[in-house]
């Protein structure tokens, strides 16, 4: 059982920027793969980024591209998030979540456990 608690989040202006982190109590944690989504009000879930087990392979929803990079310190146990020139449409509760699985995923239902979340607000 992989517990994930997140933090680093916040209330932040229209081109800020926010690092979130996500600590996770298993030290194998370099056994899974690991990813971040995120739930606006009234919305459903949505992908944000994805990364490999060994942090060589990333991938981004196409509206953080160039915005957003997703990054692990294995030896830390710990994922990141870190979020530049954020927008009010990147308000959102974020997840970050794993897998026993080298590979990275898109989907949410390829992930096996969850954080409980931290608020993002962007205010113009």
């Amino acid at each position: 059982q992989v517990q994930l608690v997140e933090s680093g989040g916040g209330l932040v202006q229209v081109g800020g920027s926010l690092r979130l982190s996500c600590a996770a109590s298993e030290r194998t944690f370099s056994s899974y793969a690991a990813g971040w989504f995120r739930q606006a009000p009234g919305k459903e879930r949505e992908f944000v980024a994805t990364i490999n087990r060994i942090g060589t392979i990333t991938y981004y929803t196409d509206s953080v591209k160039g915005r957003f990079t997703i990054d692990r310190d294995n030896t830390k146990n710990t994922l990141y998030l870190q979020m530049n020139s954020l927008k009010p449409e990147d308000t959102a509760v974020y997840y970050c979540a794993a897998r026993p699985s080298y590979a990275s995923s898109r989907n949410s239902g390829d992930y096996v456990y969850w954080g409980q979340g931290t608020q993002v607000t962007v205010s113009s």
